[in-house]
C-alpha cells in the first residue's frame, strides 16, 4: 500500500510542478489619440476583451477590440474613422504577446506586440508597461507608439490638411489569473 502511494504521489508531482495558468481581461481602456494642426481628438474604447495562457514559463495573450467601438464624441467622425481604416472589411484590432512568466511579477513589463489593424500587422519591439499587482488583480498601463504608416492608413485631411501620422494608443487593463 505504501508503494502505491509513494507511486501516485510522484505521478502527480509533474501536474504539480507544471505552472499552466489562465489569464481574463477584466476592464479596459483603450484611448487613441490623432491630431491636427486645428484640433486634437481621442477616441475611447472600454470593449476589449482579452486571453493569456501560461506553459512550461512561457505566456501567450491575445487582446482584441472592435473598430467600431471606440467613440470619439463625434459620430461623423468616428464613420468617417471606420470608412479610413477599413473597419467594416477588418472590423478587429488585434493584439498578440509573447513572454516570459517571470515578467508577470515584475513592476514593468518589457514586450514586443504584433499588432493587426486595418488589414495591416505591424512590429512593436521593446515596448515598456507599468505593472502592479493587488490582490488577484493585474493593472497594466503604457503606451504604443503607433503611428498611420505602420498600418499603411493614409491620413485624412481636414480643411486640406492631412492628421499627423502618430497615433499614439493609451492602454490601461486589469487582468487576473484563473
Amino acid at each position: 500500500m505504501k508503494k502505491l502511494i509513494v507511486i501516485l504521489a510522484l505521478s502527480a508531482l509533474p501536474c504539480i510542478a507544471q505552472s499552466d495558468r489562465q489569464w481574463l481581461l477584466d476592464s479596459s481602456t483603450l484611448t487613441y489619440h490623432v491630431s491636427h494642426p486645428l484640433h486634437q481628438v481621442d477616441g475611447v474604447s472600454h470593449k476589449a476583451l482579452g486571453k493569456g495562457a501560461c506553459h512550461a514559463g512561457e505566456c501567450d495573450f491575445l487582446i482584441a477590440v472592435e473598430v467600431k467601438t471606440f467613440d470619439s464624441g463625434d459620430s461623423n467622425r468616428d464613420l468617417h474613422m471606420l470608412q479610413v481604416t477599413k473597419g467594416a472589411e477588418f472590423p478587429f484590432v488585434s493584439v498578440r504577446l509573447h513572454l516570459p512568466e517571470s515578467a508577470l511579477s515584475s513592476a514593468a513589463i518589457v514586450c514586443d506586440l504584433d499588432i493587426q489593424f486595418s488589414g495591416q500587422t505591424a512590429h512593436f519591439q521593446y515596448l515598456t508597461f507599468q505593472h502592479t499587482i493587488e490582490g488577484n488583480e493585474h493593472h497594466i498601463s503604457g503606451t504604443i507608439p503607433a503611428t498611420l504608416s505602420d498600418f499603411k492608413i493614409t491620413p485624412p485631411s481636414f480643411f486640406a490638411v492631412p492628421l499627423r501620422n502618430e497615433m499614439p494608443v493609451k492602454v490601461d487593463m486589469t487582468w487576473h489569473p484563473q
